[in-house]
């Protein structure tokens, strides 16, 4: 459908009227030459004089009042309204911090043609599959061992991050485990972001031995952030040594930011987990809709502008016809 923007204007409609009908007509002095015998002059010439103007000159007349509503219509701005458009905005930023260090070779698993895998390729598996499942949100990854680095920004390009994290290697980031420097790295990265619910998943198979932030620190942190917190232990927690999963410090990361703790022992129980997780994360999006406007003002300007250009065209050649047929009848003679 079609609109005017400015539909006031139209109270400047009768203006021209008003003008027409009470303001003097217009009087130009111009020097002339006077001759007593002007009648006689112009009786035997056989051109009776006329008085000029607009008010004498109806056409022009409604020509001009034609122009002037044409110039209030594109004043008006006239615009057509296209149907309305609409536009996700990704509901929640979530980002995936994964644990990398060597540790994590360990062939506990099961892949998906059910063959024994280590602990990252299992991991790779599921999370892909998660990632998949959350199309319209921005996802973001950090890998952690002895250090904690940002693999990928929060991003809609799942595809990129799919291929990011596809290269993430065991021991990339160091034989140890940061995962207080992970949570702060964390936190840094969500820290911009403008949407309510930030989360962050975290996932390790050991305990923190060479963080510069304690992860009870870093939960303290994230909670006054308003960031939550899923901590996910890989492995057996029975596993003894410095490799062993700190089932007690997951659960206190995650009772401090409001989070959830798992344990994923195996493949099945690690699918089980993000499944638990996309209904505690639901898949939500907001609908943004905008109605698209066309400018129509060139249409009535134009036509005014051919319609002036018409009529004074027309005019100019009404006033040469006259001389070319008195030149054509002299001739003759």
């Amino acid at each position: 459908m079609w609109q005017f923007d400015y539909p006031w204007l139209f109270i400047l409609l009768p203006l021209p009227l008003l003008g027409w009908r009470y303001l003097p007509a217009y009087r130009e002095a111009r020097q002339a030459l006077r001759t007593p015998f002007f009648g006689a002059m112009s009786q035997a010439l056989g051109i009776a004089p006329q008085q000029s103007g607009v008010r004498q000159n109806r056409r022009q007349l409604a020509l001009n009042l034609l122009v002037w509503g044409l110039l209030l219509i594109a004043l008006a701005r006239p615009v057509w309204v296209e149907p309305p458009l609409q536009q996700t905005k990704p509901a929640r930023d979530l980002l995936l911090a994964i644990d990398i260090s060597q540790s994590m070779e360990a062939k506990d698993y099961l892949g998906k043609d059910g063959s024994t895998v280590d602990r990252l390729t299992a991991v790779k598996q599921v999370v892909q599959d998660f990632i998949d499942k959350r199309p319209d949100d921005r996802l973001g990854l950090i890998l952690f061992g002895g250090g904690a680095f940002a693999q990928a920004p929060l991003t809609l390009d799942h595809g990129s991050l799919k291929i990011l994290l596809d290269q993430a290697g065991i021991g990339m980031a160091g034989p140890n485990t940061a995962i207080g420097d992970a949570i702060g790295l964390g936190i840094k990265m969500l820290d911009n972001s403008e949407q309510p619910d930030k989360t962050l998943i975290l996932l390790t198979d050991g305990n923190d031995n060479h963080s510069v932030i304690p992860p009870d620190q870093a939960a303290k942190l994230a909670a006054e952030k308003h960031i939550r917190i899923h901590a996910i232990g890989i492995g057996d927690p029975q596993t003894t040594g410095e490799n062993r999963v700190d089932s007690k410090a997951l659960q206190m990361i995650a009772d401090t930011t409001d989070g959830r703790s798992f344990m994923a022992s195996d493949s099945s129980a690690l699918a089980a987990v993000y499944q638990t997780l996309d209904d505690i994360t639901p898949h939500e999006v907001q609908h943004l809709s905008f109605q698209p406007k066309r400018e129509l003002y060139f249409w009535p300007l134009g036509l005014a502008l051919l319609l002036l250009t018409a009529y004074h065209g027309m005019a100019a050649m009404w006033a040469i016809r006259p001389q070319a047929t008195t030149s054509n009848e002299s001739e003759v003679e």
